[in-house]
């Protein structure tokens, strides 16, 4: 007997560049594939692969599904914004990342950002009035944002979900399943 998977059918989309934080993005999408989810890893260009960094070095590559400028928020229930310092500080120059994520966050589709990854959501102006978390460095321009930084493992605001760090990812990921399953 097979139990239905809570999140079967759903699409996912992950924005990354190259440098993102490799747990980040390899761990959630991992658990939202065993929970039944689709992940598409969607990067700027033509790549075919992005490159991972892990203890302060290159780490390995993943495919890359869909180029940036192809990638529209219609076509996904949710988006992933993993974190490393490199991720999210090249999103945020890239007009084609900063629309996308903004273009979640208008439709009212849950956004998780975990670590260095809420830097994107500054820029796609998406934390004003929000309660967040993040990796520390990051909480004066978040504050400066107009959000109000909390340091927990997991804080939801809506369909917003950001966490810390690498150690947090599985209550990350479980409450990006919770409120995709709700």
């Amino acid at each position: 007997m097979t139990s239905k998977k809570p999140l079967a059918g759903r699409k996912i989309a992950a924005l990354a560049v190259d440098g993102f934080e490799y747990s980040e993005l390899t761990e959630p999408k991992r658990i939202l594939e065993e929970a039944g989810a689709t992940v598409e890893v969607i990067a700027p260009g033509s790549a075919s692969q992005i490159k991972g960094w892990k203890g302060g070095d290159w780490a390995d590559a993943v495919k890359v599904d869909c180029a940036l400028e192809k990638a529209h928020a219609s076509d996904y229930e949710a988006l992933l914004l993993p974190g490393g310092v490199m991720n999210p500080d090249q999103l945020r120059t890239k007009p084609a990342a900063v629309a996308l994520v903004r273009a979640f966050g208008e439709a009212g589709k849950p956004i998780a950002a975990i670590c260095h990854g809420p830097w994107t959501l500054i820029d796609a102006e998406q934390v004003k009035g929000r309660t967040v978390t993040s990796w520390p460095s990051i909480r004066k321009d978040l504050e400066n944002a107009g959000a109000h930084w909390e340091d927990y493992e997991v804080v939801r605001d809506g369909n917003l979900i950001t966490s810390r760090k690498p150690d947090d990812i599985p209550a990350f990921s479980r409450a990006l399943i919770a409120l995709l399953a709700a």
